[in-house]
């Protein structure tokens, strides 16, 4: 059982990301990136496995073609740095950006009820792809579904050619 002072210690404080790997977007991707993080930042849950520190700073970079995430405690000492194969996220970031631009395509000219499908297609998508990175980060990091599916739209927003 945590108390009210561990749950505080179990989140992400900061976000960034490293425009040197990254790049900037225009500014529609730039928009979606703030608002991604301001959403993680909102309400989150994370720690790192074996470590009782936090909260956390999370550094986002690209390093050979996978995702470095830097973790430091919010006060700046580094914890731990991971880096995540983007490979399996692939196809489903591929389907997720085909739904998306069917919901929004629909939003325009359909019914609500084919909205209201798609739109459930979407959301399904987007929770096939929290859990693959919750078990892709299973051991390294702890994130509730809630963040995994925060992270995830961040990770689409990286990805999104806009």
């Amino acid at each position: 059982m945590t108390s009210a002072g561990d749950d505080k210690r179990c989140r992400l404080v900061s976000v960034t990301l490293d425009e040197a790997s990254l790049g900037r977007g225009n500014p529609d991707q730039e928009h979606e990136r703030a608002v991604a993080i301001w959403d993680i930042l909102e309400e989150n849950h994370f720690t790192v496995a074996g470590h009782e520190g936090g909260p956390y700073a999370l550094r986002i970079a690209l390093v050979d073609r996978k995702l470095a995430l830097e973790i430091r405690e919010a006060e700046g000492a580094h914890v731990v740095s991971h880096f995540l194969s983007l490979t399996p996220f692939r196809r489903v970031i591929k389907d997720y950006e085909l739904i998306c631009e069917s919901y929004y395509a629909a939003i325009r000219t359909a019914t609500p009820s084919q909205i209201e499908a798609i739109d459930m297609g979407r959301r399904g998508m987007h929770d096939e792809a929290s859990e693959l990175l919750r078990e892709r980060l299973a051991g390294k990091l702890d994130v509730d579904f809630d963040t995994a599916r925060r992270l995830f739209t961040l990770l689409f927003a990286l990805h999104w050619k806009g």
